[in-house]
């Protein structure tokens, strides 16, 4: 009899601890669940959060872009020493908002910078696929702009060929057609390749001159044939204390001979890349639009967006 009621005494005793583990096996699982809903609900607000402000560092460097063009219609000039060209460094937020300045730290611990970058300062490799046959003098240039960045110039050959055929096959068929630089991997590029013609070619929605006022001497030396790095230097000193106003104050500039059309090279600027960064709480996010201005209009053609942690930073 003392044997059954011992046996029954550890039945339920063990009984009771199945059950106590498994109460608490739910309720861990339960709270689980409810810190990882929290978490996607604050990430997803944050996410909104950042997408509402980066749209407002876009609308702010549109505004500067058209009072730029507005300043301008007499004389479209763009240089690097015009208020476009100089970029918002982080500041918080709440100085932005706040109507007074004494009430600034109030604020969220959010940190918002900005930029504009002049999107025709590079070659546009657009403007390779003009005409039914490669153009010869845009081909020399892309060469040109090979040796500055210390590739072979067979690359200049097989980008171009690869990104005609891309643009000259039928939709249903042709391999996808890179829209920027990153994409030209598809066409056979390494990375390596495509970082260091970086600083020097661009890839927009259409062909453009490059802007002589913002191109390094490198893509200026690669316009033309007869044409080195040390006239392109002396363009890049004329401009630092006169932006050019003409093609002709430029030409001025070059060798004797040296021709340079209105369709390859010009003193201002309709393509525009502009970036918004946001520091928010443990997250970094970034948006860089590829943005094109007609005239008092400005209109986003491409967006991308980068989410960075600031413990991977």
């Amino acid at each position: 009899m003392k044997r059954q009621r011992q046996g029954q005494s550890g039945a339920a005793l063990l009984t009771a601890m199945l059950i106590v583990s498994l109460v608490a096996t739910l309720a861990a699982a339960m709270v689980w669940r409810q810190y990882r809903a929290v978490q996607i609900e604050a990430a997803e607000r944050a996410r909104a959060q950042s997408g509402w402000i980066l749209l407002g560092a876009l609308d702010w460097a549109r505004l500067i872009l058209r009072e730029d063009a507005r300043a301008n219609r007499g004389e479209p000039v763009d240089s690097l020493s015009e208020a476009w060209a100089t970029p918002l460094a982080e500041a918080r937020l709440s100085t932005f908002l706040a109507a007074d300045k004494s009430n600034a730290d109030d604020g969220p611990e959010a940190f918002l910078s900005g930029s504009i970058a002049d999107a025709q300062a590079r070659y546009n490799l657009s403007n390779l696929l003009a005409g039914t046959e490669m153009p010869a003098l845009e081909l020399r240039t892309l060469q040109r702009l090979c040796e500055s960045a210390g590739l072979p110039t067979s690359t200049a050959t097989q980008l171009a060929t690869a990104l005609r055929a891309a643009h000259a096959a039928p939709t249903e068929t042709a391999t996808l057609r890179p829209q920027n630089i990153e994409q030209l991997v598809w066409l056979g590029l390494s990375r390596e390749t495509i970082e260091r013609l970086r600083p020097f070619v661009t890839l927009l929605p259409l062909p453009s001159p490059v802007n002589l006022n913002t191109a390094p001497r490198e893509v200026i030396a690669a316009l033309a044939d007869g044409l080195d790095l040390a006239s392109a230097e002396r363009i890049v000193q004329q401009r630092q204390s006169q932006p050019l106003k003409n093609l002709a104050s430029a030409l001025a500039l070059m060798p004797e001979g040296v021709t340079l059309g209105e369709q390859r090279a010009a003193v201002n600027s309709s393509f525009f890349i502009v970036g918004g960064r946001l520091r928010l709480d443990e997250r970094v996010v970034e948006e860089r639009w590829l943005v094109q201005r007609r005239e008092l209009e400005v209109l986003v053609l491409q967006r991308e967006r980068v989410n960075l942690s600031l413990a991977t930073r």
